[in-house]
């Protein structure tokens, strides 16, 4: 299927996605607690301004702000009659500021964990399931979304549900996986199960990898466990920006703009083909990993001494997979925040 990400995957070595969303909302004056999907109906000029901040960075490629927008995540809200609307709006806010850019600009819809657990472990079904990630991919679509993103997903039963509802809309996706449990997804899935997951659906990602998580070092240790695997998939990675510490009443991540560049380097010679930030990653970071990208040559494959030696220690001793025992543990207890 040829669309806006695939011909940019064509003529681009690497493409450098957008940063964090709900970070920078709180920077805008976003709430604990609110949803910031309503901000597109409410508040379009500084949705505007958020997806313009990571253009002008140098972002080949941002997520729209929909990423709770099931009905699932926006009945918190008493909202679960609005997803069609407040999807399509975040969408067709990036389609303005992706068209104006004068450069190509893919939008990828985000689309989120419902939030539920799935059958057998939990009550919601494959079926509705289905039905929610496809109201809410219909409304990506009539809004200008270039791409649909599934990101943060934990359960691989989620991912099959989100994977057959983008089929129903005829769209293309990527998806990732928040691997932050010593290397698993909080459902235990690792990264050699996912590269092996993404082959057995019918309508495969065009590109999928990991998102969130516990920082840079081990989101790179999870995109070495995707090549191990041998795909031939493009690969995301959208690492934090270090560790959330809490400071004078407020989450600040401790990733500096220079440790991000370094990140976003070692990513590319990892094996990572769409390369971004997560929770705590502002325009300032991107600027940082924008031009890591451009001028620095392209090196060997980091071994994970050197992962550690440039961006900190992993937080656990193992990906998961039971192939690096003697990987070097962290020094300090870490957690994650989203």
């Amino acid at each position: 299927m040829t669309n806006a990400l695939t011909r940019l995957l064509e003529t681009t070595d690497v493409i450098l996605a957008d940063g964090a969303t709900g970070t920078n909302l709180f920077n805008m004056g976003l709430q604990s607690g609110d949803a910031p999907e309503l901000w597109n109906a409410d508040l379009p000029d500084k949705i505007r301004d958020l997806y313009r901040g990571s253009v002008e960075a140098g972002s080949d490629l941002f997520l729209t702000n929909t990423f709770g927008g099931t009905a699932a995540r926006l009945k918190l809200h008493d909202a679960q009659n609005r997803v069609g609307e407040l999807n399509r709006i975040g969408a067709e806010l990036g389609r303005d500021v992706a068209d104006s850019a004068g450069r190509p600009v893919v939008v990828a819809g985000s689309v989120g964990p419902t939030g539920e657990i799935m059958e057998p472990v939990g009550s919601l079904s494959h079926a509705v399931a289905v039905e929610m990630f496809h109201e809410q991919a219909e409304a990506l679509k009539s809004g200008g979304a270039d791409v649909l993103w599934l990101e943060t997903i934990s359960a691989p039963e989620e991912f099959r549900a989100a994977a057959e509802a983008f089929a129903m809309a005829d769209m293309p996706w990527c998806g990732t996986m928040s691997f932050d449990t010593a290397g698993r997804t909080m459902m235990g899935v690792t990264s050699a199960d996912l590269a092996q997951l993404v082959e057995t659906l019918p309508n495969p990602p065009v590109a999928f990898g990991a998102n969130c998580g516990t920082g840079a070092s081990d989101i790179l240790r999870t995109v070495l466990g995707f090549v191990a695997q041998g795909t031939e998939r493009p690969i995301v990675s959208k690492g934090n920006a270090g560790i959330p510490k809490y400071v004078d009443g407020h989450i600040h991540y401790d990733g500096t703009p220079e440790l991000m560049g370094h990140y976003a380097a070692m990513a590319r010679d990892a094996g990572a083909t769409i390369i971004g930030g997560c929770c705590g990653t502002m325009p300032a970071h991107l600027r940082e990993m924008r031009k890591a990208l451009d001028t620095s040559a392209r090196g060997s494959r980091p071994t994970l001494d050197q992962i550690t030696s440039a961006l900190g220690p992993f937080s656990s001793a193992s990906d998961g997979t039971g192939d690096d025992a003697t990987a070097p543990e962290r020094r300090t207890r870490r957690r994650r925040r989203a």
